[in-house]
């Protein structure tokens, strides 16, 4: 065993770097929080190749005279803290001193600051943590950085590092979350010279949030303020209105004193409130600030400072839960005493006829019914028409223009089922029972059919027959919808979206972070297709970009959709519950729903006599 030694700084700092510096986006989260700390107005973002090969940060802080300067570049040095009690008062971003020697060490470094009354600035040049210069310039008051060749000094740091347009992705998402928290600094993110997105002091929140996430979200929002004296907790911000929901967490931010933080114990007080009130499975968009006294959170548990730990956790998440409680129901009654649309961010939102009463929870699709005197004709699910009025029991279907769609008595049936329908095989419906299941008289029995699970199973597998042919059928927009996206749902669009096309859709790029969707396959709503491309572009971010996955990915796509097919709200008739009936036997996998759930159950007549007593 070698001799024990004290490690040079220079190791020292590198080691540091591996804990606080991971990736080039948390070169800009630390130097960003230094700006903003400065007391900074005007914040300047810069970067090349994903901030591999180049970051600059430029500020109009109060800056730093010379000797603060060199100081600054020393480990542990800071001007936030004085003493270990500090720690338990910290009200700053940045405080451990260890950003600027850690990026430093790790990269070539280039600091420039000047402070107010200074005739001029300094320049220091550090390359792998060696001092190179250090010289007197001229610059305006504030602070510029630049870091290059991030990790060149150690490669096996930089191998890990992901492709230039994931890495680019999270330093301009991590610069929205810094942009929404301070509203009253304006922002400005530049990309190999072009401007990915500039956002001047807002003093509106959601303001801010319609430059950096879009209009259409920040309509979806509704203010929340709650405060409670006794311990000093207050929660501020913009929450999802009921029934608006996404596919995942990333529009779920949650700060902390201003600090963006990922914080188990706010998150799931949220989706608690929400309960009810959103789609189970889905997450509600929303900027929660909430104000803490310092002393009852801590910020030190984490290297990088992404998480936080309360000193009370029980409590922090009842004032949380209580406050977005009562903001949703305050929102309830006021839609109740003014009738509006519901929002249509979801797949799985349909809008309510005029015979329906709006629902909070999404309304799905369902099978459109026919007149009980005349066999039903199978068209493609999906295509809805007046709910209320042609899926009332006995009412005759409006006509509609038919839509191709790959026939169902090609579907080869499993050995145990016959491919004759149910009518042939003396199915008789004997009635609808709470508008969610049929009960049939059977030769074998009774047979009780699940009808959402059973409509899922017919659209799954309708789909995965689609998906097999080299032509989907599509339906092009009367008008195509525009659509915003995050730099890194961008990112995934573009791996996929060859597969996507090809799969009945008609979507292109129509600008920076912006595409357009001009058509859908046909078991798809028009007004479902932006939200529903939203959904699928989070699912194949999550499930990855090999191409080799492709039959893998298109069969999440097609459970993604069939999570909108029939509920008891949408008043499907006795015809069209026959009709069912004949579509799942159809299908190579009757029994099952795509999640796993069963179709249908029989109770053999065999089965009634043996529990009543054989004569």
């Amino acid at each position: 065993m070698a001799s024990i030694r004290i490690l040079s700084d220079r190791v020292a700092n590198q080691i540091a770097a591996g804990e606080v510096i991971e990736r080039p986006v948390a070169v800009v989260k630390e130097l960003v929080e230094n700006s903003i700390d400065a007391g900074a107005t005007r914040v300047e973002v810069e970067f090349r190749n994903g901030g591999k090969s180049y970051i600059r940060i430029e500020d109009n802080g109060k800056g730093m005279s010379p000797d603060e300067a060199l100081l600054s570049l020393e480990r542990h040095a800071t001007s936030k803290i004085r003493e270990a009690a500090d720690l338990n008062e910290v009200s700053s971003f940045g405080f451990r001193g260890e950003a600027l020697p850690s990026i430093a060490s790790v990269s070539r470094f280039t600091l420039r600051t000047r402070a107010e009354g200074w005739a001029h600035g300094t320049e220091i040049k550090i390359n792998g943590g060696k001092l190179i210069e250090k010289k007197d310039c001229g610059m305006p008051v504030g602070t510029v950085i630049e870091v290059a060749q991030l990790f060149n000094s150690v490669p096996a740091r930089r191998k890990f590092l992901k492709t230039d347009p994931t890495e680019t992705a999270h330093i301009t998402y991590n610069c929205r979350l810094f942009a929404v928290a301070h509203p009253n600094v304006a922002f400005r993110v530049l990309e190999g010279g072009r401007t990915v997105f500039q956002s001047p002091a807002c003093a509106d929140l959601r303001d801010r949030i319609a430059e950096i996430w879009g209009r259409s979200l920040a309509d979806d929002l509704i203010p929340v303020e709650a405060h409670d004296s006794a311990s000093g907790l207050r929660l501020t911000g913009l929450t999802a209105k009921p029934g608006v929901g996404r596919s995942t967490r990333r529009e779920l931010v949650t700060l902390v004193n201003r600090r963006p933080v990922d914080s188990r114990t706010l998150g799931f007080a949220v989706l608690d409130a929400y309960h009810g009130h959103i789609q189970k499975g889905r997450y509600p968009p929303a900027f929660l600030f909430l104000e803490i006294l310092p002393c009852d959170v801590d910020v030190n548990v984490h290297p990088a400072k992404r998480e936080v730990r309360f000193r009370n956790e029980g409590a922090i998440r009842r004032f949380v839960l209580a406050a977005i409680t009562d903001t949703l129901q305050s929102a309830s009654r006021s839609a109740q005493s003014t009738p509006a649309p519901l929002p249509s961010d979801s797949p799985l939102q349909k809008k309510p006829s005029s015979e329906a009463p709006p629902a909070p929870q999404i309304a799905p699709e369902s099978i459109p019914a026919v007149t009980p005197t005349k066999r039903p004709t199978p068209e493609p699910i999906g295509q809805t028409g007046n709910a209320a009025q042609s899926l009332r029991p006995g009412a005759a279907a409006s006509p509609r223009p038919q839509l191709d769609a790959p026939k169902l008595e090609n579907a080869t049936p499993p050995p145990d089922v016959e491919s004759t329908g149910p009518a042939q095989r003396g199915w008789q419906l004997i009635t609808l029972l709470k508008r969610q299941y049929g009960l049939f008289d059977t030769p074998r029995g009774l047979v009780m059919l699940h009808l959402r699970h059973a409509d899922q199973r017919v659209r799954f597998e309708r789909i995965l027959r689609e998906y097999q042919t080299s032509t989907p059928p599509s339906q092009s927009l009367l008008i195509p919808q525009p659509i915003e996206l995050e730099p890194l749902a961008v990112e995934t669009l573009r791996v996929h979206l060859d597969l996507i096309n090809r799969q009945g859709f008609r979507i292109e790029a129509f600008g920076r972070n912006f595409y357009r969707i001009e058509a859908v396959p046909t078991w798809l709503e028009a007004e479902q297709a932006e939200g529903f491309v939203r959904d699928m572009i989070d699912l194949l971010r999550q499930r990855g970009s090999s191409q080799k996955q492709a039959e893998l990915i298109w069969a999440a796509v097609a459970r993604l959709a069939v999570e909108g097919s029939y509920r008891r709200s949408d008043l499907m008739s006795e015809a069209a519950v026959q009709q069912l009936a004949e579509d799942l036997l159809a299908c190579q996998t009757p029994h099952t729903a795509p999640s796993g759930k069963p179709t249908f159950t029989e109770i053999s007549w065999a089965e009634w006599a043996r529990r009543f007593g054989r004569e």
